[in-house]
């Protein structure tokens, strides 16, 4: 088993009390500790981090990277690995909060558009008791007698204030719109769920794609990440035409939103890894693992807040 020192032990840190860092970031704290400067060359940083995951892996953790889909940046966090009963425990969120946290990212991956957010006033909307199992393990259907009173309980403002306190842990973030979108921790807790649960990936880069721009042939299902497609645009001479389908795009290209910076490092240490018709949402494995977030079980549930957008609404312009 390999030892790591002071420098090692001071990452780690960083990132457990700083939460999800930017590339930029993590650089800074890398030259402080080792007084090299690791933008001009990744490899001792990545030794560092390949180092740190060995170590993490025998408590079934691990440093990972990731694009944040809001901005492109690269971030870094840690994260568990296992969705196991004892990475239930692990969250300080009560059952309302995370039933209104699953029902927050159910809602943005299946909507066509890729708009990556969702308005707050339907975030707020959001019907809790089709985020939780009964007993049964199927979801509460019954009168409203039947639906947990934890659940039926939870105010408007406990609404509001469970939003804003997935912000600032950037599981969610607010986009300059003012709509609820996903924080950085969500991209690199839920990385592998979204990569594996029926969201379309994007053309270029074959992650999924959360957020993006899609084809705006209606019969087409392909999407492009924004940063995927500023950096495709940028190295074309030609027409830009959809993978898919061969129809040509339109090379403008809406700028990213997000407030807060994020950045990704998985490209590094770990392997990198069909879409609904028009009015209708994406039908993705919502069963979010417990490791992300220590979230309770649930079943596929589509939110009735979720905003109903046609393709031809999010069309390249």
């Amino acid at each position: 088993m390999s030892v790591l020192n002071w420098k090692h032990h001071t990452l780690i840190q960083a990132l457990m009390s700083r939460g999800p860092l930017t590339e930029d970031e993590l650089f800074n704290i890398f030259a402080d500790v080792t007084g090299k400067n690791s933008r001009g060359n990744k490899r001792e940083l990545n030794d560092y981090l390949l180092k740190i995951n060995k170590e993490l892996s025998y408590v079934q953790m691990e440093m990972r990277c990731c694009r944040n889909q809001n901005d492109g940046g690269v971030c870094y966090g840690l994260v568990n690995t296992v969705p196991d009963e004892q990475s239930k425990l692990g969250t300080k969120y009560s059952v309302p909060q995370i039933a209104l946290f699953k029902g927050v990212i159910e809602a943005i991956v299946q909507d066509v558009t890729a708009q990556g957010s969702i308005s707050n006033i339907d975030a707020l909307n959001i019907r809790l008791e089709n985020q939780v199992q009964n007993g049964t393990g199927s979801e509460y259907q019954e009168g409203p007698s039947q639906i947990p009173p934890a659940l039926r309980n939870f105010s408007m403002s406990q609404k509001e204030k469970t939003l804003d306190e997935l912000v600032r842990d950037n599981w969610l973030c607010h986009t300059p719109d003012g709509a609820i979108g996903l924080g950085a921790r969500s991209y690199l807790d839920l990385r592998s769920w979204f990569n594996s649960s029926g969201i379309p990936s994007c053309e270029v880069c074959n992650e999924a794609g959360v957020k993006g721009k899609v084809c705006q042939n209606e019969g087409c299902t392909a999407r492009i990440h924004h940063h995927c497609l500023e950096k495709k645009i940028s190295h074309s001479r030609g027409d830009i035409v959809c993978p898919s389908c061969g129809i040509q795009w339109h090379r403008g290209v809406a700028k990213t939103e997000v407030i807060e910076e994020e950045g990704d490092l998985n490209g590094h240490i770990q392997s990198q890894l069909p879409a609904g018709s028009k009015k209708k949402r994406l039908r993705a494995d919502t069963n979010i693992p417990a490791a992300a977030f220590g979230c309770v079980s649930s079943q596929g549930s589509q939110s009735g807040s979720s905003r109903r957008i046609t393709r031809a609404s999010a069309r390249l312009s």
